[in-house]
């Protein structure tokens, strides 16, 4: 399953040229998210209806949700090029300027994990998005002398999974902000009946609802899943759907009913266990299930606390009632106690 995880982990070329072409290219064809979408929509069309640069765009919540759809979606409706760079990639301020002095006339800049940037870099950002002029330093000492540069008008939009990490003066400069929302299985369904469609899948609904149920309410998980069951309906079902397949499918990959995969239910089995429910520290439990705590910390994490079956203290992690119950082990082993909660 660990190829199936919403981490940064490396995907081949054909893996992204599916998952691209499964990207919805409008806001009628996105699914989910429809207070954003509405937001946008009225956002865009103003700016068209003005005939101006749309204002600078935030996007932050959870991996997999689509801001990186929603960027290319608000170039596209925008009838701009969309340019792409990310946080980690921009460590200089001699990098941003190189890009932003390059930027033609409106077009769209899209800075994935923009919480990642340099901070040299985002004191640069300011005063490009606000007054669209950059100050390039030449020499160095008492001879440097600051040269302003104007850049042609454009729109960022960035995108971020920790919106708390950016600081307020770059934050305050975005026009819009948007916080993207897990979708719930009815939605995933929808998302997957589209796939489905482009891939060539004849889903039944009970099929399509199997998979949304143990998708996590993400929809990028849920193209990969049904990735995963389109190769198990080729391979050993003659490419026939049914709910026995994709169960057989699923759990060949080790997802279990409610999403929960093989590291899932190592930190579960490490936290119930080993520690008795806990209270125990990150790095504790991240030496115990043989994974860094950073992983477990933004990935295993967040979905654990989601569905209940785990709780964060001041003392550490502690399991709840639920993940004793979903590993079929008596509470009455727990240490837990709820004014820890």
């Amino acid at each position: 399953m660990d190829e199936l995880r919403d981490a940064d982990t490396p995907v081949d070329e054909t893996e992204l040229a599916i998952e691209g072409a499964l990207r919805p290219a409008s806001l009628s064809e996105f699914v989910g998210q429809q207070k954003v979408r509405g937001q946008l929509q009225l956002l865009l069309e103003a700016a068209r209806i003005q005939q101006r640069p749309a204002d600078h765009i935030l996007l932050s919540g959870p991996p997999g949700l689509g801001k990186t759809t929603l960027a290319m979606i608000v170039a596209h409706e925008s009838g701009r090029p969309l340019r792409l760079s990310s946080g980690p990639a921009i460590q200089h301020a001699g990098d941003l300027a190189a890009l932003l002095s390059s930027l033609t006339p409106g077009e769209v800049l899209f800075i994935d994990e923009v919480h990642r940037m340099a901070r040299s870099a985002e004191e640069m950002l300011y005063l490009a998005m606000e007054d669209f002029r950059i100050d390039i330093m030449v020499g160095k000492g008492a001879g440097a002398t600051s040269i302003p540069l104007d850049l042609a008008p454009f729109t960022l939009v960035g995108a971020t999974t920790r919106s708390g990490l950016l600081p307020n003066p770059l934050r305050d400069r975005f026009g819009f902000t948007a916080h993207l929302e897990y979708y719930e299985a009815e939605e995933l369904e929808h998302v997957l009946e589209r796939s489905a469609r482009m891939l060539g899948v004849e889903l039944p609904p009970a099929a399509r609802a199997e998979i949304a149920r143990r998708s996590r309410g993400t929809p990028r998980i849920a193209n990969r899943l049904l990735r995963r069951v389109r190769d198990y309906l080729i391979v050993h079902a003659d490419g026939a759907a049914s709910t026995a397949a994709v169960d057989a499918a699923l759990d060949l990959y080790d997802v279990d009913r409610i999403g929960l995969d093989r590291l899932d239910r190592a930190v579960l089995e490490a936290l119930v266990r080993r520690f008795r429910g806990g209270p125990v520290g990150l790095s504790t439990l991240s030496v115990a299930v043989g994974e860094e705590a950073e992983t477990i910390e933004s990935v295993v994490e967040p979905y654990l606390v989601r569905i209940g079956f785990m709780g964060r203290t001041p003392r550490g992690r502690v399991a709840t009632p639920e993940a004793y119950a979903h590993l079929g082990v008596p509470h009455a082993d727990s240490v837990l106690r709820f004014d820890d909660l």
